[in-house]
C-alpha cells in the first residue's frame, strides 16, 4: 500500500486488509478512478470517501467495475463519492484535454511517454497516430512542434469529436486533423505514403496494423512507435522479450529496432513496452 493511503485508511481497514487493497489509482482532472479487491466492497464507500476528502481538487470518485475491454477499451465505473459525473479537463505538458471517462479511453500513466516521442517529432514532420483517443499524443506533439502535421484516427466517435474539442481547446486545428474509423483502412489507404512517423499506442492489438503502418509512411521509410504488451518475469526481461516481439511483427519488412523501454507494469508480470523502430525500404 502506498504511504498515503495507508495514512488514510489506517483507522478504516484492519492490519491484513491494509495488505491486500490496492496501492495505487489514477487522477484524471478532478476525477478519481481506483479498484478495490472483492473482500473490501463492503467498505468501498468508506474508502472512496476518506480518498476524496484528502485528495486536494477532487471532486469524485469512481470505483472500476470491470477490466478495460470492448473495441474502444472501456471500463465500467460506480461513484463512490462525491460529483455523479465523469466528464473532466485534464492538463498536461501545458495542454488542455477534456475527457469522457466512461465514454473514452485515457490513461494519465503516459504522460512521460507522451512527452519522449513529442521531443523526437522533427520540424515539418507528418505524423500519424493510428490510435489516438481524445488526442493526447497527436495535441502534444501538435503543441510543442508547430510545423508538424499530426492524421489523428480513432474508431471511437465520442472519442473523435473530443479530439477535435481538444485541437481547439489547444490552439492546434490547423495542424491536427482527426479522423473517425477503422485505422487499417485509414492509415493503409486514405493516408497512404504520407507520413514521416507512425503512432501504434494499442498495445493489445497493434501487430495486426503494422501493414497500414508501414503503407502510411512516404516511400516506406520512416520512424514507428510500436507499443506491446509482454509477459516476463521482470523489467530486464521484458525490455528483451519486447525486442524479441517487436522483430517478429516488423519481420517483413527492413527495420532495425532502436530503444525498447518499459512503459509501466500494466499486471503482474504484465509490462507494456515501446520499441522505437526504423523503416528503410533498401
Amino acid at each position: 500500500m502506498s504511504s498515503k493511503l495507508k495514512s488514510l485508511l489506517g483507522d478504516v481497514l484492519e492490519p491484513g486488509e491494509r495488505r491486500i487493497v490496492f496501492s495505487s489509482y489514477d487522477v484524471i482532472g478532478d476525477i478519481i478512478i481506483m479498484k478495490i479487491p472483492n473482500s473490501l466492497q463492503y467498505k468501498k464507500y468508506i474508502i472512496g470517501k476518506r480518498l476524496l476528502e484528502n485528495t486536494k481538487h477532487a471532486k469524485c470518485v469512481f470505483l472500476q467495475t470491470s477490466s478495460v475491454d470492448g473495441g474502444f477499451r472501456l471500463r465500467k465505473l460506480e461513484l463512490l463519492a462525491g460529483a455523479d459525473r465523469t466528464v473532466t479537463e485534464y492538463h498536461e505538458h501545458g495542454c488542455r484535454f477534456k475527457v469522457d471517462v466512461s465514454k473514452v479511453y485515457f490513461s494519465p500513466r503516459l504522460s512521460t511517454e507522451r512527452h519522449r516521442i513529442a521531443e523526437k517529432v522533427k520540424d515539418n514532420e507528418i505524423i500519424t497516430n493510428m490510435f489516438a483517443g481524445v488526442g493526447t499524443f497527436s495535441i502534444l506533439i501538435a503543441k510543442q512542434n508547430p510545423r508538424s502535421t499530426v492524421f489523428s484516427i480513432d474508431s471511437n466517435p465520442k472519442a473523435n469529436i473530443l479530439c477535435l474539442v481538444n485541437a481547439k481547446l489547444n490552439k492546434v486545428q490547423d495542424r491536427v486533423f482527426p479522423f473517425c474509423g477503422d485505422a487499417k483502412y485509414i492509415a493503409g489507404n486514405l493516408l497512404a505514403g504520407l507520413s514521416h512517423r507512425v503512432l501504434m499506442p494499442l498495445p493489445e492489438k497493434a501487430k495486426e496494423f503494422v501493414d497500414s503502418a508501414i503503407a502510411c509512411l512516404n516511400d516506406k521509410r520512416g520512424s514507428v512507435h510500436y507499443f506491446a504488451h509482454i509477459r516476463a518475469h521482470n523489467k530486464r526481461d521484458a525490455v528483451n522479450e519486447g525486442k524479441l516481439a517487436t522483430t517478429e511483427a516488423f519481420r517483413h519488412y527492413n527495420h532495425v529496432v532502436g530503444t525498447t523501454r518499459i512503459v509501466r507494469e500494466v499486471g503482474p508480470r504484465l509490462y507494456q513496452i515501446v520499441s522505437d523502430v526504423l523503416i528503410s525500404n533498401r
